[in-house]
């Protein structure tokens, strides 16, 4: 019986591994997301103005190194406000959209992957068909269609992202889900008589946890695009929310004129995603089976 209570240690060995296998790309990238969660947290004491605090006399001010004031490390925009606290306020929405979606969508998938490779059967086959039906329509048109019938929102956009990005999460916990079955103390659990749900929750899911870890921190790298690409073409939250997609878009009518507008929205979306794909590769080697 204590055999059977005891899952493998394949879960407990790939936690230890996290410490001992890191790498310098992999340091880099926790050491940066860290550092963008503290500033979306802490924004209304980090940002030095109000990120919709318009100073028209300060209007399109360069950066402090480009001929600006200390005033304005970033610059100011069009209407004078201070690019760098709309900056570290725009890490809120795109933090928050991208973890709330997958965590939404982390939910459906994992649930969904468990009793499709588990219980196989029809309940597998409708599963996987609904998977492979949802995958066969771009993902773009999905959002631009929910958006569009229900209106732009902060809530709508985290609900279609979470409904629409499910599918990955069930696909590669299923195929784990089916390796997992199969071994000695699931069958042990099955034998003594354990329901499906018990046998889900403590022998099965703390074996693919590992997998869950690696497909959200990617899924959210790419959710943080597809909310400013929305956010670019005005389907994401709306103003006076600061997003980086809008700043983008308001900064490209003047790129000859002030750079900065849209470069610095560029790059904190370019850091933030390349920090979460080292992270996410780094976890990918440490949960990976083969290695």
């Amino acid at each position: 019986m204590s055999n059977v209570s005891q899952n493998v240690t394949g879960p407990t060995n790939a936690w230890a591994r996290l410490l001992r296998r890191t790498t310098p790309p992999a340091r880099v990238g926790v050491v940066l997301v860290v550092a963008y969660v503290f500033l979306a947290l802490l924004a209304p004491f980090v940002a030095p103005y109000d990120p919709a605090g318009t100073d028209l006399m300060q209007r399109l001010a360069p950066p402090s190194w480009a001929g600006g004031t200390s005033a304005h490390l970033l610059g100011t925009d069009q209407l004078g406000r201070d690019v760098l606290s709309r900056l570290i306020f725009g890490s809120r929405i795109a933090l928050l959209v991208s973890m709330l979606g997958v965590c939404l969508a982390a939910l459906v998938g994992v649930t969904l992957g468990l009793l499709a490779g588990y219980s196989g059967g029809w309940v597998d086959a409708i599963v996987m068909r609904l998977v492979d039906t949802l995958m066969s329509i771009p993902n773009i048109l999905l959002y631009l269609t929910a958006l569009g019938v229900f209106g732009p929102s902060l809530i709508t956009l985290c609900l279609v992202i979470g409904l629409v990005n499910w599918t990955t999460f069930a696909r590669v916990i299923r195929a784990e889900v089916l390796a997992v079955r199969q071994r000695e103390y699931v069958e042990a659990s099955r034998a003594l008589g354990q329901r499906t749900a018990p046998i889900l929750v403590r022998h099965i899911l703390p074996n693919v946890v590992g997998q869950v870890l690696v497909v959200a921190t990617l899924n959210i790298a790419s959710v943080i695009i597809l909310e400013a690409s929305l956010s670019f073409l005005g389907l994401g939250a709306q103003p006076p929310a600061v997003t980086w997609g809008r700043m983008l878009a308001e900064g490209r009518s003047y790129l000859a004129s002030a750079w900065w507008l849209a470069t610095f929205p560029g790059i904190a979306i370019t850091v933030l995603v390349l920090a979460l794909i080292f992270v996410g590769d780094w976890l990918r080697d440490v949960f990976d089976p083969r290695t």
